[in-house]
């Protein structure tokens, strides 16, 4: 089912969804930092500073809002290469937001912003391999499988390790 979204940038009232959504223990798993709650006053600050272009920052967050204009999530491009022409992609969606088609409408509404205004040439993301659910939802978007990555990403079992798959969508 697809749904009508909205990619925006960040606003100071996004606070607290923002708050919700970066201390939710369940996404930290799929993160590449320590999982570790952050504060309304860090994410104050990156608020003050999320003006800052993908060129400039190197990063882009945008949040995704539904029909209501409310944030239900957001789409992040990092690790962004003028050079190559290339950034990573993540998207997080609040979990009641879940199961919505509302990532989908994200990353379709993100295809052409990325290709027209940012001139990127490719996208491409590393998930889980147990994350069945993103690894369909960036190959129904066009995104291809180019590899595994071995023991990967840690996992919260003690001395657990799992694949990550690496996908990557020419634009």
């Amino acid at each position: 089912m697809l749904q009508a979204v909205v990619l925006r940038a960040p606003e100071p009232d996004d606070l607290e969804f923002l708050f919700q959504l970066e201390n939710d223990p369940d996404l930290w798993a799929h993160a590449d930092v320590l999982p570790a709650p952050v504060s309304r006053h860090a994410l104050r600050e990156y608020l003050r500073h999320a003006t800052a272009s993908l060129a400039d920052a190197g990063q882009l967050r945008l949040i995704i809002s539904n029909e209501a204009q409310e944030p239900v999530g957001t789409l992040d491009l990092y690790d962004y290469s003028a050079r190559h022409q290339r950034a990573g992609v993540g998207i997080a969606v609040l979990p009641q937001e879940r199961r919505r088609g509302r990532a989908a409408a994200a990353l379709r509404a993100l295809l052409p912003y990325a290709r027209q205004q940012l001139l990127l040439h490719q996208l491409y993301c590393t998930v889980a391999a147990s994350n069945e659910a993103s690894i369909k939802l960036f190959r129904e978007i066009g995104f291809f499988q180019v590899g595994i990555r071995r023991d990967w990403l840690r996992t919260a079992r003690p001395l657990g390790w799992e694949n990550a798959v690496e996908m990557q969508l020419i634009l």
